[in-house]
């Protein structure tokens, strides 16, 4: 749980960081720079212009063009008012490790070409907000980032954060953050989502956590644990003990539960996980197959699909537990529902017409209509945040992910891999996680992501082999 964590105004953050010697203070409130034209509903974002391209004096990244031509930004490590320990650790360490962090989100999204911070000078205190443009500027740095850290006397860190339009001279935004030592990392996390926001126009997303199925152990014999973790693989915790299959978790929009399925007592069924106290319910109690759990947009329901007299259909109930309600009815297997994200719209699969294929229905299950009609069988649909599109699995011989308009138009394959499956979105909806399995006996898989471009394909770092990640809304 957060202890602090406080966004500074403009005016707090300037008044903490003094004006380098015979250098002009940076402004109180920075310039007003209109982010890039959102793009309209169900269609990508339309690129404003190539990376590092000035538009009327405005500083602008373009999302379509993937990894072509990544800005260069230059991040030196953030320095410290005073050298102080704290619980996180030494405060020009933190500074180090900061300036990493923000390293690391930007090139980690494809569209930033930053140099490494201990590659780069290092800046004293004041520069903060008084950059050496000219030096920035023979260095190849298009833009700039500069923060920095210090100690409070009640125990908490303040975080700053400032980004500059190196060619321009210019400051173009910034922020400030008061956080408890346990929650340092995510102070980095929102400067890097800051600059990514400012230079894109798109959501933020770094902030955020992700929940999945850590796995271990031979094919015959997995053990399978929820596990946590902050979307840079950082805060890995383990939420159960493996002694039950777990799968399939996905969070809450409040962030405080996690709902899957559990094969404890040998009985698949779902359960609800309260993060904070670490307690478990049971969703449902009755003796039927349940599986495939996901939240309503309010919080309100849980979708799920339930095997009665060998028919599978889509049911919801209330988050508390009670009498599920059936949206679903039809011969075969109906599951992997989603909602829309103003929750009016449920997507999901279903072999009533004789394959595996994305239907879509009203949220009291009126009115299901196919989408997919592309070669192959389409599986786990789920709505991208900004509603505009609907993530899946296609089958047809190998595993891909690939996104479609709501209406089934439009269908684009992101990756091309032997099997990739279980999509998720960021935050934002430009990238999504996903599971890719090996080839070969061993049953192993990892965590990936790729953003809608689909050229920006990396792995998420954990601990074991992971499957079934369910990325979490954006952190308050």
């Amino acid at each position: 749980m957060i202890s602090r964590f406080t966004l500074l105004s403009c005016a707090a953050l300037a008044a903490l960081v003094p004006v380098a010697a015979g250098a002009q203070a940076a402004p109180q409130q920075p310039p007003t720079m209109a982010p890039a034209a959102p793009a309209a509903p169900g269609t990508a974002p339309a690129p404003t212009a190539t990376p590092g391209q000035q538009q009327s004096g405005e500083l602008v990244v373009d999302v379509v063009g993937g990894t072509s031509a990544p800005l260069g930004i230059a991040i030196p490590v953030m320095p410290t008012s005073d050298v102080v320990n704290t619980p996180a650790g030494r405060t020009d360490q933190l500074g180090r490790e900061l300036a990493q962090i923000v390293t690391n989100d930007l090139r980690n999204s494809g569209l930033f070409s930053p140099v490494s911070p201990n590659a780069l000078k290092g800046i004293a205190y004041p520069e903060v907000t008084a950059p050496s443009f000219d030096y920035w500027g023979g260095a190849g740095a298009q833009t700039l980032v500069q923060g920095f850290i210090r100690a409070n006397g009640d125990g908490t860190l303040t975080v700053g954060c400032y980004l500059y339009d190196v060619f321009a001279k210019s400051e173009l935004t910034r922020q400030g953050f008061v956080v408890s030592p346990g929650d340092w990392r995510r102070a980095g996390h929102k400067c890097a989502d800051m600059v990514y926001t400012r230079l894109t126009g798109e959501g933020p997303y770094f902030d955020s956590r992700i929940i999945y199925i850590s796995e271990t152990g031979p094919k015959a014999k997995r053990f399978k644990r929820l596990a946590i973790m902050d979307q840079d693989g950082a805060n890995h915790r383990f939420l159960t003990n493996g002694q039950s299959i777990v799968l399939t978790p996905r969070f809450s929009p409040d962030q405080k539960s996690v709902v899957y399925m559990s094969y404890l007592n040998d009985r698949p069924a779902l359960y609800v996980y309260e993060i904070g106290t670490a307690q478990q319910r049971l969703l449902v109690n009755n003796p039927n197959i349940t599986f495939a759990p996901r939240f309503s947009p309010d919080g309100r329901w849980i979708l799920f699909s339930m095997a009665v007299a060998g028919n599978t259909d889509i049911y919801r109930v209330p988050v508390s537990g009670g009498s599920p309600q059936r949206l679903t009815n039809a011969p075969g297997i109906d599951t992997g529902g989603s909602y829309s994200p103003d929750g009016s719209k449920i997507a999901f699969e279903s072999d009533r017409s004789g394959s595996q294929q994305i239907y879509v229905m009203n949220a009291d299950g009126s009115n299901p209509q196919r989408i997919t009609f592309g070669g192959g069988r389409y599986a786990t649909p789920v709505w991208s945040p900004r509603g505009d599109l609907i993530a899946f699995t296609r089958i047809s011989g190998d595993f891909r992910i690939g996104v479609m308009s709501p209406t089934g138009g439009n269908e684009r394959l992101l990756t091309n891999n032997w099997q990739d499956e279980g999509p998720s979105w960021s935050p934002n909806g430009r990238v999504i996680a996903f599971f890719r399995s090996h080839q070969g006996g061993a049953g192993n898989a990892d965590l990936w992501s790729v953003d809608l471009t689909g050229v920006n394909e990396r792995k998420i770092p954990t601990p074991l082999d992971g499957s079934d990640p369910a990325w979490g809304p954006l952190r308050p």
